[in-house]
């Protein structure tokens, strides 16, 4: 008996009918597209231009689409909370300097504050630091969020973006150098106040600042606010709304541009920040274009604080006064740019041996801390930048944790990413304003 190869048929009153079986019809009658299963990964780095850093993403697409993204962190890992527990007090600070390096100075003032907290001498640190402070926090503001519009810009095709924010930034760096002796990882702000004073050049360069600032402002905005691809590649992209956030302990910008004015300035106030008149500003939409607007905002209300910060600048000491916790020696710039000059160590070498002495064992060794545990939380440009130290008496930390906006805001890149386009996730990415180096710390 054969078997025929071709569908069964029968006589009908309508005629022959065939039966057709198999494998492919059951496909066309379950609506099943063969090519929905064919998905590919890609690792998305962790090369370092497109991801702020060294960030792995692995992503899963169907054609285009993001089905799956995962975030993998971890290549710049420098183990410096852990170093920070082999360094005096005051050490600490040239390491948690290095964190962040985009926002250095938020780093060694969230520091600065908990050891101070742990001395139990905030209120002892002068006027004149805290103003110096919040002056340089301030300045580390603008530029932290100038690297973001241009390093977006680029990366969403906006290339003068990325050349005229780095113009402004190094103006800003300038003026670091001129007060600190160093572009960036300064270790200025230390347990108990600043390591030197504030320079006159300085606060004329910083003046000349407050009116350039403003104008180039307005250059962005003409360049990107008006601009048909930047919108299209930023409106309802990577949106995340404030139920959202929440959900996953999302602070700083990308919060304030769901709808949440949820600022430290203002809530949880240190340095005298209530004390300054600004504004925190706020977006509803929660996405990519959102963001650029609270930052672009964020910028023009930095500028208000430093110029009512270099308006109370009065003339004061910048360090504590106990000669037991105050780090030894005004600082002098010497022929190697930041240092003690020949006449500081002359006066240093010329006092008692006493004196001589607790200035060896104070650089050297170090000022002890009580034992306790304290937690201090600053704004930093990415978020809430907390600090966990803990002490056991002695002269070097027991333990120092950093909660670091970065680290915890790359947990919204999978909600932002998947459904949208691959092309999105970089927009969406650079929008969280990830920096690596505080992530991995």
């Amino acid at each position: 008996m054969t078997t025929s190869n071709y569908a069964t048929e029968r006589e009908t009153t309508e005629g022959k009918v065939f039966t057709v079986t198999g494998g492919d019809w059951d496909q066309v009658v379950s609506g099943t597209d063969p090519i929905n299963d064919e998905r590919i990964v890609v690792n998305m780095g962790p090369q370092h231009p497109s991801t702020h850093g060294v960030l792995r993403l692995i992503l899963e697409l169907e054609g285009e689409t993001v089905r799956e993204a995962r975030s993998v962190v971890g290549y710049l890992h420098t183990g410096i909370e852990k170093n920070l527990e082999y360094r005096n007090w005051v050490q600490g600070s040239t390491f948690v300097t290095r964190m962040d390096y985009l926002s250095p100075i938020f780093n060694e003032t969230a520091y600065a504050l908990a050891v101070e907290k742990l001395l139990g001498v905030t209120d002892d640190v002068t006027e004149r630091a805290t103003t110096i402070r919040v002056l340089m926090m301030e300045l580390n503001r603008i530029s932290s969020h100038l690297v973001w519009l241009a390093t977006t810009g680029m990366e969403l095709g906006a290339i003068n973006m990325m050349l005229y924010g780095f113009r402004e930034r190094e103006y800003i760096l300038d003026i670091f150098e001129t007060i600190t002796g160093l572009r960036m990882n300064h270790a200025y702000v230390r347990p108990g106040g600043v390591a030197q004073d504030v320079p006159d050049d300085a606060i004329r360069k910083i003046r000349d600042f407050l009116v350039l600032m403003p104008k180039k402002l307005k250059e962005y905005e003409n360049l990107l606010s008006g601009q048909p691809i930047w919108i299209e590649r930023t409106t309802n992209v990577a949106v995340l709304d404030v139920t959202a956030c929440m959900a996953l302990g999302i602070t700083g910008p990308v919060l304030r541009s769901a709808g949440l004015a949820w600022d430290l300035r203002k809530t949880m106030p240190y340095c005298g920040y209530e004390t300054y008149e600004f504004d925190v500003p706020t977006h509803t939409d929660g996405d990519v274009w959102g963001r650029y607007l609270v930052r672009l905002a964020e910028i023009r209300e930095s500028l208000k604080l430093v110029e009512q910060a270099l308006d109370r600048l009065k003339p004061g000491p910048v360090m504590v006064a106990d000669k037991k916790i105050a780090w030894p020696a005004q600082l002098a710039i010497g022929v190697d740019g930041m240092g003690n000059s020949l006449e500081h160590v002359a006066k240093i070498m010329g006092q008692s041996m006493e004196s001589l002495i607790h200035h060896f064992k104070l650089v050297t060794e170090g000022f002890r801390v009580p034992p306790g545990q304290v937690y201090v939380g600053i704004e930093s440009p990415r978020g809430e930048l907390g600090v966990h130290a803990v002490s056991d008496g002695g002269t070097r930390p027991y333990r120092v944790h950093y909660r670091e906006p970065s680290f915890v805001n790359l947990q919204a890149l999978p909600a932002m990413a998947e459904g949208g386009l691959i092309a999105d996730v970089i927009a969406g990415g650079a929008s969280l304003d990830p920096v690596m180096g505080g992530c991995d710390r």
